[in-house]
């Protein structure tokens, strides 16, 4: 039976709803169901800032409106969520960080940028707060990216891009190659990544990659 006497909490960060232009919904989902599954509890962030853009997510095509990713994240959390600013690393085990083209494009600017893009300055507060604190990170589907650019000399995995393989190893980060469901390991800085949807993966694949990462991060604190 679970011991939820002494549970380990996780942050978890969200980018937006949506998964061309916010959090994938899937990953964020079942990295909540992860975390709870394996006895431990979560709270969700996102910064309070504007979306990049808005995608119709059938056509694909930009819609003219504006969104907030903190408010939009908000959705997936059933409005229990925090301003990314607020979040202090002494609070927390470690935090997750679930993909999305929003992590690429409102955490970050690597969907326009590439290995030269930049990062929300709170989201690279809480990432080097909570690596000095030798607390795990995890980081799902695009999501490794931000850790590479952030952090010197991680190990980290997006599956099996070549393109993104050589921009992750352009920003000092080495690359691990991976398949649905499995996970990366970086003992040394505490960091398991998954591919998930940076290649043709199944929903219980990706549930799966989540449930691995949360495994690992529990054993990592």
């Amino acid at each position: 039976m679970i011991n939820r006497k002494e549970n380990k909490k996780f942050a978890v960060i969200l980018s937006g709803c949506g998964h061309q232009d916010g959090a994938e919904i899937h990953e964020a989902t079942l990295t909540l169901w992860a975390i709870h599954k394996n006895g431990a509890d979560y709270q969700c962030f996102a910064p309070d800032i504007r979306q990049q853009h808005v995608l119709n997510h059938i056509s694909g095509k930009e819609m003219k409106e504006e969104r907030n990713v903190l408010i939009e994240a908000a959705r997936i959390a059933r409005g229990n969520i925090h301003p990314l600013s607020t979040y202090q690393a002494d609070a927390f085990d470690g935090l997750v960080i679930p993909g999305g083209l929003g992590a690429a494009k409102n955490l970050c600017s690597y969907a326009a940028d590439g290995p030269e893009c930049t990062v929300n300055e709170d989201l690279v507060r809480a990432i080097r707060s909570t690596h000095r604190a030798k607390k795990p990170m995890g980081a799902l589907c695009i999501a490794p990216v931000i850790l590479a650019k952030v952090l010197p000399h991680v190990t980290l995995t997006i599956g099996r891009d070549e393109v993104t393989a050589g921009n992750l190893n352009a920003m000092g980060a080495d690359h691990v190659p991976s398949r649905q469901g499995e996970i990366v390991v970086d003992e040394k800085n505490k960091i398991v990544s998954t591919p998930c949807y940076m290649l043709d993966s199944r929903v219980d694949q990706i549930g799966k990659g989540a449930n691995n990462v949360i495994q690992a991060m529990l054993r990592l604190c």
